[in-house]
């Protein structure tokens, strides 16, 4: 009998309309995969990733995938071996504890918006549809990018597109939104791109992609759900075992950049022992991969990707 050949990156590519996969190929060889190893992924999308880890397991490995997203289970395959877990990956170890996992032997985490909650117009991620302002990756969470606009401070909608989105004109941005919405709520994109026109500065598509960039990160917390995977790594993946996140935005890689580097967010020694305590993370490359010529040709969308790697090696002091 003739061996399945591994999925590649074309294979991925084809077997979904609903993500191309990122970087697969260094992803795959970054995660240093085992037959009966267990796996996570904790942003399935597509099932791109996935897909390429499932078919590197054995019949004894397992994997464990994660996405908030509810369209996500639409792309599920049908193997006994993948467990799917429909919550954000903040839930990491209970959902691991839930299912028998003690810890993994390897992590992926794609922190990119799906090519498809891009192209769905009616999500409202994307400038490019009329729709309603939504922007949740989980729809059974309250908060949409309405609600966010028309009831966040003045000054604190400033705070948001200056961080989030590193708009430059962020305090006239808020002024204007805080002084539409004295006339009539937020509702729709075009309610939004009606005030974002006359404000655009320079190029105008990515002025507009910096504003709903700033907009989503705030609906969906993604920094601070960041973090809070961040701060699990340890919990969740055995020492030996390979840690592979892609970000998307220089706020996402600077945090997984300082935390894989020092181990924590905490800057001030052991308050016992009066030492820094060593990171529980070796760098499997001292900067960040990125995509390509080949891969940048066929997904424009993988410009801006960065893939960091580590390997969880235990703690200490130095």
């Amino acid at each position: 009998m003739t061996e399945k050949p591994l999925a590649t990156y074309q294979d991925a590519k084809a077997g979904s309309g609903y993500h191309v996969p990122v970087m697969f190929e260094a992803c795959m060889e970054a995660l240093s995969l085992k037959p009966d190893g267990v796996y996570v992924d904790c942003t399935f999308g597509g099932g791109g990733h996935s897909r390429g880890i499932l078919q590197r397991l054995g019949a004894k490995g397992k994997l464990i995938a994660f996405d908030q997203d509810p369209d996500a289970a639409q792309n599920l395959p049908t193997d006994e071996r993948l467990t799917f877990v429909p919550q954000n990956f903040l839930n990491l170890n209970r959902y691991l504890r839930l299912y028998g996992v003690e810890k993994a032997d390897g992590l992926l985490a794609d922190l990119g918006v799906s090519s498809h909650q891009f192209d769905e117009g009616g999500r409202g991620f994307s400038y490019r549809f009329e729709a309603a302002l939504d922007m949740r990756m989980d729809t059974r969470q309250p908060i949409t990018a309405a609600q966010v606009l028309n009831t966040m401070e003045t000054g604190k909608l400033q705070q948001m597109f200056s961080r989030y989105g590193e708009v430059t004109n962020a305090k006239t941005l808020a002024a204007a939104i805080s002084e539409k919405r004295s006339v009539a709520p937020f509702a729709t994109i075009n309610d939004l791109m009606l005030v974002l026109q006359p404000l655009s500065k320079g190029n105008p598509q990515r002025y507009f992609s910096q504003v709903f960039q700033a907009l989503r990160i705030e609906v969906n917390d993604e920094l601070g759900a960041l973090k809070g995977l961040l701060e699990q790594l340890t919990g969740a993946v055995k020492p030996g075992g390979r840690i592979a996140i892609i970000t998307f935005h220089s706020l996402e890689d600077r945090l997984v950049k300082q935390f894989l580097k020092e181990g924590s967010f905490e800057e001030e020694a052991d308050p016992v022992f009066g030492r820094k305590a060593k990171s529980p993370f070796r760098l499997v490359h001292k900067k960040p991969l990125e995509a390509g010529a080949a891969e940048l040709k066929t997904n424009p969308r993988s410009r801006s990707a960065r893939l960091r790697v580590a390997e969880v090696v235990g703690g200490g002091f130095e």
